[in-house]
């Protein structure tokens, strides 16, 4: 079926079909999220095993080893690290990129679950959870008050701000940098404790009795029933001070005769300055697959509410990642405008005729919108990596319809009506046209299947690029003959060839008629191009860049960084 003859023919319905796709490619435009990097889904599971007081010898033979035995067993695993330290030891699977990462997180927890019984008993129970390369923090802010106190305002950040951030849609943490938390602390006296002829662990025992609530049963009240709960809580550290305890003979003492109880704070193992001073401050995370842009958008909107409700309450933005992602997506789309202008005026430079001109210029808003539409229903993002593909491609999808419309033109010299050149031009050339096009999918198309971590990067790269060619030929097929068909005009005078085509010709003509020359000389080109391949760097990212550069980040003097220092 000749699809441009027919849309000639029946102009309506393509002109509506591609009205619909702008549409719909538009709405996809809006409603998708704008990212620095798509969002990456790697098969690297993290077991995380804490067992207070233990030394790093012990962790690793009663603890890292046994998990590492256990997982080695799984399929698909390509590396195992383990890591120990005091009190803490955490193992890190690193699974095949063809292993789906749930099935992996699966098979991780029960290979964990397998050998629990062996583990130390007084171990808490294993972490395990998948690599999350959403996880960094996009904003920090710092909290101070006039009227709250540190302890006071590191509640406030742990109670208030973190549960009315977390309703933001996109928000998937906050956590505190800095601040103090409460602490009951009971300090026992080992010269009491000795002439008592107690010990620590009896002390302890009791203790860990007290603060509990549990379940009491229920009371028939009436005609009703009610719920009954056993409280068995301090409600200040003069009560857990006053407590009695039971020693192994009978006898009865209270918890100060042998302890001192204060009502403190924990001991601060981090700290977060601001400009050298001690400050409170949190970090927002954004959930897997939010856009940073959107999250911080709704993080501010909460934060001037929360400083509307506490006119006390200063918060100062400490650093800001998603400034970056703003401005990388501005300059993308102010690269891909200036890109398709210079395409357009290119056009205008060969082509001489401003109706063949817009007819062709066309093509480009009529590729890359509907576009959007497919990279929308495939889950991909606005990010670097797809605004990338679409500023590469910007030129070539005018190219489709530079040849369908110099053609028609071609056949309008030849003193052709615009309906008759285009019918006979689009025949004439769209085989050629459609195996251009799919060469270019050719091209493009296979990165999104490369291996390794940089494939997971572009694979939105090689289908964005194909996809935007794609509708470039169907607009070049459908729209570009139809519109040559009803808005162009015969030419008015007669055309003369330019010399930088003349010269051309005379360069073309010259190789065919030395057919054998022209070919050892594209093979001597041919082969010494990949004579040079070795000669490149291989890898995502080089590793003597990496080795051989040093990078210094220094606040300017007129304004100093706000980042809090852990």
């Amino acid at each position: 079926m000749n699809v441009s003859a027919w849309s000639i023919r029946n102009p309506i319905p393509a002109v509506l079909l591609f009205v619909m796709l702008t549409f719909v490619g538009l709405a996809s435009f809006k409603a998708m999220k704008i990212q620095n990097f798509p969002d990456i889904d790697v098969p690297i599971i993290s077991v995380t095993a804490m067992l207070p007081g233990a030394a790093p010898p012990q962790l690793e033979a009663e603890v890292a080893r046994k998990i590492e035995n256990s997982v080695a067993t799984l399929q698909g695993v390509k590396h195992i690290y383990a890591n120990v330290q005091d009190g803490t030891a955490t193992v890190s699977v690193e699974f095949r990129l063809e292993k789906p990462t749930q099935e992996a997180l699966d098979d991780v927890r029960d290979a964990v679950s397998r050998i629990r019984s062996d583990l130390p008993a007084d171990m808490r129970d294993p972490i395990i959870s998948k690599l999350n390369f959403a996880g960094t923090p996009i904003l920090a802010y710092t909290a101070a008050s006039d009227r709250l106190d540190e302890e006071a305002l590191s509640w406030f950040v742990d109670n208030t701000i973190a549960k009315r951030l977390l309703t933001v849609r996109g928000v998937g943490a906050v956590s505190r940098v800095g601040g103090i938390e409460r602490e009951v602390r009971v300090e026992l006296d080992p010269v009491r404790l000795l002439a008592l002829g107690a010990t620590a662990a009896d002390i302890s025992r009791q203790l860990r009795q007290i603060q509990q609530e549990a379940s009491g049963g229920r009371i028939d009240i009436g005609d009703a029933q009610q719920a009954v709960r056993t409280i068995a809580t301090m409600h200040s550290a003069d009560d857990l001070a006053g407590m009695d305890i039971f020693l192994s003979d009978g006898r009865r003492i209270r918890l100060d005769q042998v302890a001192s109880v204060s009502d403190t704070v924990k001991e601060q193992r981090s700290a977060a300055l601001i400009n050298g001073k001690p400050a409170v401050g949190f970090e927002i995370v954004r959930s897997l697959g939010a856009s940073e842009v959107e999250v911080a958008a709704g993080v501010r909107e909460k934060l001037a509410e929360l400083k509307g409700e506490h006119s006390d309450l200063e918060l100062t933005e400490a650093f800001n990642f998603v400034a970056p992602v703003q401005e990388n997506y501005e300059g993308s789309m102010w690269l891909l405008f200036e890109g398709a202008l210079l395409a357009v005026i290119v056009v205008w430079f060969f082509l001489r005729d401003w109706r063949a001109t817009l007819v062709t210029t066309v093509a480009l808003p009529l590729s890359v919108i509907p576009a959007f539409a497919a990279m929308y229903l495939f889950g991909f993002s606005i990010n670097i990596v797809t605004l990338l593909s679409l500023s590469l491609v910007i030129g070539i999808l005018v190219d489709d319809a530079i040849v369908e419309i110099e053609n028609i033109l071609r056949h309008l010299r030849m003193g052709k009506t615009p309906y008759q050149a285009a019918m006979e031009a689009a025949d004439e050339i769209g085989l050629a046209v459609i195996a251009t096009t799919f060469t270019l999918i050719a091209v493009f198309l296979p990165t999104a299947f490369m291996s390794g971590i940089a494939g997971k990067f572009f694979v939105q790269f090689g289908w964005s690029a194909a996809i935007a060619v794609f509708f470039s030929l169907v607009a070049a097929r459908m729209l570009t003959p139809m519109m040559a068909a009803y808005f162009l005009k015969a030419p008015s005078k007669q055309y003369s060839e330019p010399r930088w085509l003349k010269l051309y010709l005379k360069c073309a003509t010259w190789c065919i008629q030395h057919r054998i020359l022209t070919m050892v000389g594209a093979a001597i080109f041919f082969v010494g191009s990949f004579a040079l391949v070795p000669l490149l760097a291989k890898g995502f990212i080089p590793p003597d860049d990496l080795s051989q550069t040093q990078v210094y980040i220094s606040p300017p003097p007129a304004a100093p960084s706000n980042r809090p220092t852990r």
